[in-house]
């Protein structure tokens, strides 16, 4: 892990590489995502079949694709019971908090003229819930729990398919969370299959969830012809720590967000060299014995740096150009910053609020931004799952208050077709 200080030559362009990650992802993988999904448009589930041989290497019919309702029984018998209370306590928690997101449709009066918005759930979303190097049932819970509190009626869920099945573990969270169609498929292939629609798999409004460059970069191209919640990339963890910030605690939250991926990228800024020192130490010595210790150690290999700064606020603003997927604030009265932050996917305030309590249990989303796209996405939530229609009414008594105007805006515009709309009413 590197180490640069705001007095050093490096420190600018180190900070502009970071900050500028974001440039650099999804382009290099633009022309074989675009064949896949044209292929996938074209060819719909044989298509879709011959790229699940060819990447995942699992030869399915089209009659395979769906998990049934007896392989979704099955799961529950091959997890312990207190994985099944573990996964219900974190679906219980994730629900209450989408709930308080809950947005109303609303009206009011303006002299005789009604006017507000009406809101509706998306009529079919698609969850992608990524497969490979780890099984993410916590993803699950979050991305199809908001579906059925906003009252989505189609849920359907995308993964990987295995030779030996889909994990247990995904499809008892799919259940618990009210996920109503399961497909295994995964990749740029799943992507197209939910974005364009094939005999088998229905087309979805809007696709959300994790996954790796290529479905990022799938979801990107396809948006337009369907909705997307965010380009979320690898995982990110920008640690802010004070003078008095535990190391261990620093460090151990760093590898936290490391061992997601090789491509995952951590970054600690302090106004202590001497903690840095000691986190940097610490990251190493750590590393051994974890179970992902090579992913790991690989992903703070290629893109970990430590910044030390001279003050907080200088700290703050390095955050905020950074905009980083999570930021933890390990300082004293971490609320008094808490304006000071505009950029961030989700905050981790104080001494004691490991990032792995927000992935499993506390109840926010854990699908965030990444890449530095905080700067201008949300983390998911139940809005990602509802749409807002104005609503206009008006009497001809308050039309003929409000025409004159109308008919000058207008006519400014050249718009003459628009101006009569209005004065046919009193022709």
């Amino acid at each position: 892990m590197k180490i640069v200080v705001s007095t050093d030559r490096a420190f600018g362009p180190a900070l502009k590489k970071v900050a500028s990650r974001a440039r650099v992802q999804g382009a290099a993988v633009e022309k074989p995502v675009r064949a896949i999904l044209q292929a996938v448009e074209r060819g719909g589930d044989k298509a879709m079949l011959r790229f699940t041989r060819q990447f995942d290497k699992v030869s399915l019919k089209p009659e395979q694709l769906k998990v049934t309702p007896e392989e979704i029984k099955e799961a529950y018998f091959h997890i312990r019971k207190d994985e099944g209370d573990a996964l219900r306590f974190a679906a219980e928690r994730i629900t209450a908090f989408h709930e308080r997101q809950r947005t109303k449709t609303w009206m009011y009066q303006d002299g005789a003229a009604t006017l507000g918005q009406v809101v509706t759930p998306i009529d079919a979303v698609g969850v992608y819930v990524p497969g490979g190097k780890a099984v993410y049932p916590s993803t699950v819970l979050m991305s199809a729990i908001p579906a059925r509190v906003a009252g989505v009626p189609r849920i359907v869920m995308v993964t990987p398919p295995q030779k030996g099945g889909i994990n247990p573990y995904l499809l008892v969270a799919a259940d618990i969370a009210g996920v109503t169609d399961i497909y295994r498929v995964g990749g740029v292939q799943a992507i197209g299959a939910l974005a364009f629609g094939t005999k088998t798999i229905p087309k979805v409004d809007k696709i959300v969830g994790p996954g790796n460059i290529y479905v990022a970069t799938a979801k990107r191209m396809l948006y337009g012809t369907v909705g997307i919640d965010m380009v979320a990339g690898p995982s990110e963890l920008l640690v802010v720590a004070d003078d008095e910030a535990k190391p261990a605690h620093v460090a151990a939250d760093l590898l936290c967000e490391a061992e997601h991926d090789e491509d995952a990228q951590v970054w600690l800024v302090t106004t202590s060299a001497s903690l840095a020192k000691d986190v940097v130490r610490l990251v190493e010595s750590q590393l051994k014995g974890l179970q992902r210790e090579k992913i790991a150690a690989k992903s703070v290999a290629r893109h970990s740096v430590a910044f030390v700064v001279t003050t907080l606020d200088e700290a703050i603003d390095v955050a905020n150009e950074i905009a980083a997927e999570h930021l933890t604030l390990s300082v004293d009265e971490p609320f008094d910053y808490l304006e000071k932050i505009r950029h961030a996917g989700a905050l981790f305030l104080g001494r004691y609020t490991p990032p792995s309590v927000a992935d499993y249990i506390a109840g926010p989303n854990h699908v965030l931004p990444t890449g530095a796209t905080a700067r201008f996405f949300s983390a998911l939530s139940l809005h990602d799952y509802t749409k807002i229609s104005n609503i206009v009414h008006y009497t001809k008594e308050e039309l003929s208050k409000v025409k004159d105007h109308l008919v000058r805006l207008a006519h400014i515009e050249g718009f003459d077709a628009h101006a009569k709309s209005a004065q046919s009413r009193f022709s």
